[in-house]
């Protein structure tokens, strides 16, 4: 596999150090992050019996809740089903499932088990699904059962042989399950059981009869534990190999940056398992430092009042869109949030008037804590930098997470630019991936070594540092419109848009022009209450004006009622894209003919 070629460089320890301005806000040792040459399963495990946890609650799923103790027999269990179902090191195994227990559960025990866990969206497409499974060479799928009417028509074209069904009622208490049984079970095709296709509940009792010895494969820093998909918005999406030590550091890192997270914590488990974000920051990290994560399979902004009441949080994690739902939640009014020490928002950035926003709402409803914003990436476990509340800086996305080296380069080198100057953001530390799986050249795109002799991460997203080593994100650099010769970054325009009232929503693409070759053209989604007019043009035009360069300053505008969406919350602005090429490619077909 390609990803293999770049993984010599891993591990090996940083030739010589980047320099870190940052680093003064940190404790002594908080930038040395040494993972312990172990398996993901493995570190946490043994957390578990150095901070003796094993008896506190680990996962709360509609009720029903387990201990660590009991949590951590089941992933022994089935890691015993896996290997009596002919799973072995190194084998891709796809998991395909919202947040339940059982899709936690069998990631755990592949990786106690050596084999390699595929996280993918149940509700990807058909084709998706399946040039997923024939991409990864995936020999044995879990599925929730919701992903089988799509997976029984182009299983036969995979190498997959046998396929365990999950479903979001296997772990519900018996009168949650009848209830979702009659409202939504029912609506599910259920497959047939045969030597192909087996219940979660045979399965796991193949587990509790295996016999075999040596279960534990030893996990090793280098060693490929999980495939996660890139986000598909900046083009062909890509599997990301990351091994265990990248999982590790990523989780040795959150300990330094927030020492006081504990088993006393607990966290709302709504970012998916199949995402980056929610896999280590949400669900991995909590398991680590013995807090209870509450699942949630299904999230529903207009429940969002209802699971606070229930669970009383401490932490919640989420996409910019959950805690918008949260402000815009009719029922939250006498909602007490003061229990509330964290709340972290990645996946997006958010502008100023967005995050004060969502503080205010936070303090209105006793939270004695602001959102903390960060910034990250898949192909570096999630997390790159963060706000910490020593070292915060509105408007910034935050100092360089600990352990992690960040740099800015004039893209497309690794000439470093000043203090203040934009270029590309460049990442060196061990939570960076192994590379693409068999994609060589996309790897030796983003894995480049440096003449510092370090393998630099190069993140196809433009910012700027200052000289405390806070950083300014501005966008990706194919979000980049250039026009006349000037860069204009979309980012900054949907910023100056959404300090308008009547703004809820706005997004900005490039579109040809005759001469300039690009200008910018605006998609606006506005509040309720308000309506497309020529006042409110004429107002985005002067707020236009005075607040951006001329060249900035959007020359098509088009409102619609809401902006599309990706699977995971961030507005599809390369569906905005396409759906403008298809456009122009009709109108100018039409005057052809």
């Amino acid at each position: 596999m390609g990803f293999l070629d770049m993984s010599f460089f891993r591990f090996i320890g940083i030739k010589s150090k980047p320099k870190a301005p940052w680093k003064k806000y940190y404790k002594k040792n908080d930038m040395n992050i040494t993972p312990p040459d172990v398996s993901i399963f493995r570190f946490a495990r043994d957390r578990m019996t150095e901070f003796d946890f094993k008896h506190r609650p680990a996962i709360t799923y509609f009720g029903n809740t387990r201990s660590y103790t009991e949590f951590y027999n089941q992933i022994h269990i089935a890691a015993k089903a896996f290997k009596s179902q002919g799973i072995r090191k190194g084998d891709v195994v796809s998991i395909i499932s919202a947040n339940i227990p059982e899709a936690l559960i069998s990631f755990y025990a592949l990786n106690k088990i050596g084999a390699i866990a595929n996280m993918l969206h149940p509700l990807l497409s058909e084709n998706e699904i399946k040039d997923a499974l024939q991409k990864y060479s995936t020999v044995m799928v879990v599925a929730m059962d919701i992903a089988y009417s799509k997976l029984k028509n182009i299983i036969d074209d995979t190498q997959v042989y046998k396929t365990i069904i999950i479903s979001a009622k296997d772990s519900m208490p018996l009168v949650v399950k009848l209830g979702y049984e009659v409202t939504q079970g029912r609506k599910v095709e259920k497959p047939k059981s045969d030597e192909h296709i087996m219940f979660w509940k045979d399965f796991y009792k193949k587990g509790t009869k295996y016999n075999g010895k040596n279960i534990e494969e030893p996990g090793h820093i280098d060693t490929p534990a999980v495939i996660l998909q890139s986000g598909g918005s900046t083009g062909t999406p890509k599997g990301i190999v990351l091994s265990n030590g990248n999982f590790n550091s990523a989780t040795i890192a959150a300990t330094h940056a927030y020492p006081d997270l504990c088993s006393d914590d607990r966290i709302l488990g709504i970012m998916p398992i199949f995402h980056g974000f929610g896999l280590e920051v949400s669900l991995n990290d909590a398991f680590c430092v013995g807090a209870e994560v509450v699942l949630i399979p299904t999230f529903k902004a207009q429940e969002f009042d209802k699971l606070l009441t229930r669970h009383n949080p401490s932490v919640i994690v989420g996409v910019p869109t959950l805690f918008e739902a949260l402000t815009t939640n009719e029922r939250m009014d006498g909602v007490n949030l003061s229990n509330l020490k964290y709340v972290i928002a990645g996946g997006d950035t958010l502008n100023k008037k967005r995050v004060d926003n969502i503080n205010d709402f936070l303090h209105r409803h006793g939270a004695q804590t602001n959102m903390i914003q960060g910034y990250g990436m898949t192909e570096a476990v999630a997390a790159v930098s963060v706000d910490l509340r020593n070292a915060s800086q509105p408007g910034t996305i935050g100092i360089p997470w600990p352990g992690i080296y960040v740099k800015i380069v004039e893209p497309g080198t690794d000439k470093e630019m000043p203090y203040g100057e934009d270029g590309e953001i460049c990442i060196c530390a061990p939570t960076v991936m192994l590379g693409y799986y068999n994609n060589e050249k996309e790897t030796n795109d983003a894995l480049r070594i440096h003449k510092d002799g370090n393998l630099w991460l190069h993140s196809g997203d433009i910012g700027c540092m200052d000289k405390d080593g806070f950083i300014q994100y501005k966008q990706r650099i194919k979000r980049m419109i250039v026009t006349s010769g000037y860069n204009v970054y979309p980012s900054q325009i949907e910023e100056v848009l959404e300090t308008h009232p009547a703004v809820m929503d706005s997004t900005v693409i490039g579109v040809p022009h005759p001469y300039k070759v690009e200008v910018a053209k605006a998609y606006i989604a506005l509040n309720k209450g308000y309506s497309e007019t020529p006042k409110l043009r004429e107002e985005l035009l002067e707020l236009c004006k005075k607040n951006l360069a001329h060249y900035s300053i959007p020359k098509e505008w088009e409102f619609r009622k809401a902006l599309p969406k990706t699977i995971v919350g961030k507005v599809d602005f390369k569906k905005l894209q396409q759906e403008n090429m298809e456009k122009r490619a009709e109108e100018r077909y039409g005057k052809e003919e």
